[in-house]
C-alpha cells in the first residue's frame, strides 16, 4: 500500500513538474518571438530608409551622367560642325581645281588638234621629201637606208677598232711592264753559262797513223767498235782527228770515252775494244747517276723514282739547238722558283714542274710522240704528282693547261731557251722557219705581202685597204699569231704586225 501512494506521488509531480516546464517554456518562446519581431521590424525599418538613400543617391549620379553626356554631345556637336565646314572649303577647292583641270584639258585637246594637224603636214612634207631625194638620187627609200646603215656600221667599226687598240695598248703596256719586272728579277737571279755543243763527238788523235790502227786489217777494229757500240765511226782527211755519229747521244758518249781508252792504251783489236766499250758503259750509266742525283739537288727536288733520276742524267748527252737540256731543266726549274715567288703560285710544284718538263727528250728517239706526252706518261707511271704531270705534258700545248703553275713552267722553259746565247739553230732551219711564217701570213684573204723581220722575231704583214678594215686588221693580227703559236717550233716570241694604209692618188695635168 505504501509503494503505492509513493507511487501515485511520484506520477503526481511529474506531471505538475512537467505541466510547471511546458509553460515556463511557453513563456520564454513566447519572449523570445516577440524580441525577433522587434529586431525584424528594425531591420525592415533600416532597409526601406537605406532604400530610399540609395534611390536618392542613384537619382543624382544619373542627373550627373545626364549633364556629362549632354556636354559630350554638345561637343562633338561642335566638332563635327567645325569638320563640315573643312570639308565643304577642301570640296569648294577640288572643285576649283577640277575647273581648272577641265579647262587645261580643253587647252591641251586644242593643241593636240594643231600637232595632230602639224605631223600630217610634216609628214605629208617627210613624204614629198623622200620622193624628191629619190628622185634627185635615183635611190629608192630602202637603198638609202642600206647605205646610210652601211656607213654607219664603217664607222662604228673603226670607232671599236680604235677603242680595242687603245685598250689592248694601255693591257699590253701594264702586262709588260709587270712581266719585265718578274723576268727581269728571274734572269739577274740566274747566271748561266752559254752552250753551244755540237750534234757529233769528235775525237783527238796523237797522229794520222792511228786512223789505220783504228781501222784495223781488212776493217775488222771499226767494224767490231761500231757493232759494240751502236754508232757510225768516220774516218776522213780531217787531221788527227776522228768523228763519231749516231742518234742516241749516250751511246754516243759510251763511244767517245772507249775510242779514247783505246787510244790511250794503244791496244786495238776486237777484244779489248768490247772490253773498254763495257767499261765505258759502265762508266756513263755511273756519271748518268751521278748527273741526275746533282740536278735534282740543284733544283732543290727531292724523293725522285730513280728512273726519273736516270733520264734526268741522260739529259746531259741531251741537247736542242745546241742548248745542254740537263743545263736547261735545273736552269728553267731555278726560274719558275722565282716567278712562282713573285706571283704566288706554289713553288714546289713549279720547281719539279720546269725541272723534268723535258725527260720525254731523254728517251723521244726511241718512243714515238711528242716529247711532253712521252714525258708525262713516264711521269705518272713514277707516281708524280698530278699538277707536275700536267705541267710536263702542257708545256707545249699538247694539253690544256689546268693551273697557273703549268704556265709559270712553260715561262720558264722559254725564258731558258731564249736568253742570249742559250741555243743555236743551223742556217737551213733559219730559213725554212722565216718562209714558214710568210707562208702562214700570206694565207690569210685580203694580205698583200709579208715580210719576216729581225731574225724572225717579227711579221709584217700589208694589207689591201679596200678587202680589209681597222676591226679586220686587229682580228687578223690575232688569228696569225695563234696560227704561228699552233704550226711553228720558235725560241721566245714572235711579234705580229698587220699594217693597214689608205693612199690618195691624183695627177697634175
Amino acid at each position: 500500500m505504501d509503494i503505492f501512494v509513493i507511487l501515485i506521488d511520484s506520477i503526481i509531480s511529474l506531471v505538475i513538474g512537467a505541466a510547471a516546464g511546458y509553460y515556463y517554456c511557453r513563456n520564454l518562446s513566447s519572449r523570445k518571438m516577440k524580441d525577433a519581431e522587434a529586431q525584424a521590424e528594425d531591420i525592415v525599418a533600416k532597409a526601406e530608409a537605406r532604400s530610399k538613400e540609395m534611390e536618392v543617391q542613384a537619382k543624382e549620379q544619373a542627373l550627373r551622367l545626364r549633364n556629362e553626356a549632354e556636354k559630350e554631345i554638345q561637343r562633338r556637336r561642335q566638332e563635327i560642325e567645325r569638320q563640315e565646314e573643312r570639308v565643304q572649303k577642301r570640296q569648294e577647292s577640288l572643285d576649283a581645281r577640277l575647273e581648272n583641270v577641265d579647262r587645261k584639258e580643253r587647252n591641251l585637246n586644242k593643241r593636240q588638234s594643231q600637232i595632230d594637224k602639224r605631223t600630217n603636214e610634216l609628214e605629208k612634207l617627210n613624204e614629198e621629201r623622200l620622193a624628191e631625194l629619190e628622185r634627185v638620187s635615183s635611190m629608192t627609200q630602202e637603198e638609202a637606208k642600206q647605205e646610210l646603215l652601211k656607213a654607219v656600221e664603217m664607222e662604228a667599226r673603226q670607232d671599236m677598232a680604235r677603242v680595242i687598240r687603245q685598250v689592248e695598248a694601255d693591257i699590253k703596256e701594264e702586262a709588260d711592264r709587270k712581266a719585265r719586272n718578274i723576268i727581269t728579277l728571274a734572269m739577274q737571279r740566274i747566271a748561266s753559262e752559254q752552250v753551244s755543243e755540237t750534234t757529233v763527238s769528235a775525237v783527238p788523235l796523237p797522229s794520222d797513223d792511228m786512223k789505220g790502227r783504228i781501222i784495223g786489217r781488212q776493217g775488222r777494229n771499226i767494224r767490231a767498235f761500231e757493232n759494240a757500240t751502236g754508232v757510225d765511226v768516220i774516218v776522213d782527211d780531217t787531221p788527227e782527228a776522228i768523228i763519231l755519229t749516231g742518234f742516241d747521244p749516250v751511246r754516243r758518249e759510251v763511244a767517245r770515252i772507249a775510242m779514247s781508252q783505246l787510244i790511250t792504251d794503244g791496244r786495238i783489236h776486237p777484244a779489248r775494244i768490247e772490253k773498254l766499250v763495257e767499261k765505258a758503259r759502265e762508266q756513263v750509266n755511273k756519271t748518268i747517276q751521278e748527273e741526275g742525283e746533282r740536278a735534282a739537288y740543284e733544283a732543290g727536288v727531292h724523293r725522285l723514282h730513280p728512273d726519273i733520276i736516270k733520264l734526268l742524267g741522260r739529259l746531259k748527252y741531251r741537247t736542242s739547238y745546241g742548248q745542254n737540256q740537263h743545263s736547261h731543266a735545273v736552269e728553267a726549274s731555278r726560274l719558275a722558283v722565282i716567278i712562282a715567288n713573285e706571283v704566288g703560285a706554289d713553288v714546289n710544284i713549279c720547281r719539279e714542274g720546269a725541272l723534268l718538263h723535258d725527260i720525254g727528250k731523254a728517251v723521244d728517239h726511241e718512243i714515238e710522240g711528242p716529247h711532253a706526252i712521252i714525258g708525262a706518261d713516264i711521269a705518272k707511271r713514277c707516281g708524280v704528282n698530278p699538277k707536275v704531270i700536267n705541267c710536263i705534258a702542257s708545256h707545249h700545248h699538247e694539253v690544256e693547261q689546268e693551273s697557273l703553275e703549268a704556265v709559270i713552267v712553260e715561262v720558264a722553259d722559254a725564258i731558258s731557251g731564249a736568253r742570249p746565247g742559250a741555243r743555236r739553230e743551223s742556217l737551213e732551219n733559219y730559213v725554212k722557219r722565216l718562209k714558214a711564217l710568210e707562208d702562214i701570213a700570206n694565207a690569210f684573204p685580203g694580205v698583200e705581202e709579208t715580210f719576216a723581220i729581225q731574225a724572225g722575231r717579227e711579221i709584217r704583214i700589208l694589207v689591201r685597204p679596200e678587202e680589209v678594215d681597222d676591226y679586220a686588221a686587229i682580228k687578223m693580227s690575232k688569228d696569225i699569231a695563234r696560227q704561228v703559236e699552233e704550226s711553228l717550233e720558235y725560241p721566245g716570241q714572235i711579234k705580229v704586225t698587220v699594217i693597214r694604209e689608205t693612199r690618195a692618188v691624183d695627177y697634175a695635168k
